[in-house]
């Protein structure tokens, strides 16, 4: 396995220049058959409410997503007081260099996933539903194709800034800038276009910090602009499960797991499919 760590640094305007790490976890390749294997990619962005990045939601995912050779890659973007749109050039720029380097690493550029929780989850919806627009072309360039994401997995994501929103992970967004058109902006369940990339998403019904209907209002959307989506909601559960195993759960116990556990798994199929 090749594992390295990258600096990712932009400024935005308004703000000062930030340092995102990327963390890279590429699994060896074998020749079979004269040839060599061609594996998709997944950028990870754990959660944190934009106020930090969760270990629980990096490298542990990470892992399990390199088992069944998947290429994984953990973005480490910057969280407050970095606003928006910071922490949004960063993964896409992530994107664009995981792209630049798929024949190296013997990634298919064509499938390129992004996943993200909880907060991670707004930066990873965002990613899927602004990757092509205007605003964003003075800090990443103009080449739109270059950071596009292939696929979503979206697990208990924060997606509206409306009534169900979680509010400390706006705060940390936006600051103090909470002029309408911005908080429209950061509402993605009216951002989906049929541009957005098909997605995989999860929750949990009994979530008390993220409600599940910012999960349902972005699957609405997804639906309605006629975009592939794969929803599952679990009957039980709070927030921020991550694996839903022992590994990630301190209060668990060795082998114990959450019914959310197979989330991985299915998610990983929705890559390969």
């Amino acid at each position: 396995m090749k594992h390295f760590e990258k600096n990712i640094t932009i400024k935005t305007e308004g703000a000062s220049e930030n340092t995102a790490r990327l963390l890279a976890y590429i699994p060896d390749t074998h020749e079979a058959q004269g040839i060599y294997r061609i594996r998709p990619a997944v950028l990870i962005l754990p959660g944190g409410g934009y106020e930090y990045t969760s270990e629980r939601e990096g490298e542990p995912i990470a892992l399990k997503f390199l088992t069944e050779g998947v290429c994984a890659f953990v973005l480490h973007y910057s969280p407050a007081p970095a606003r928006f749109p910071q922490a949004l050039c960063e993964a896409l720029t992530a994107i664009g260099y995981i792209r630049e380097h798929a024949e190296e690493w013997k990634i298919d550029k064509d499938q390129i996933a992004v996943c993200g929780f909880s907060a991670g989850g707004h930066l990873c919806a965002s990613v899927g539903t602004f990757w092509n627009k205007s605003f964003l072309e003075s800090y990443i360039g103009t080449d739109r194709e270059k950071v596009k994401p292939n696929k979503l997995i979206l697990s208990y994501p924060v997606i509206t800034s409306g009534e169900f929103t979680h509010q400390g992970s706006m705060d940390n967004l936006l600051g103090n800038n909470k002029e309408a058109e911005l908080l429209e902006l950061a509402s993605l369940e009216n951002q989906v276009t049929k541009d957005v990339p098909p997605s995989f998403i999860w929750h949990t019904y009994e979530d008390e910090t993220v409600p599940v209907q910012n999960a349902l209002l972005f699957a609405s959307a997804l639906v309605k602009e006629q975009v592939p989506v794969e929803l599952h909601v679990y009957r039980r559960g709070g927030h921020g499960l991550s694996l839903g195993n022992h590994l990630v759960q301190g209060e668990m116990q060795y082998g114990e797991t959450h019914i959310s556990s197979d989330w991985i798994d299915k998610a990983i199929r929705f890559i390969f499919d």
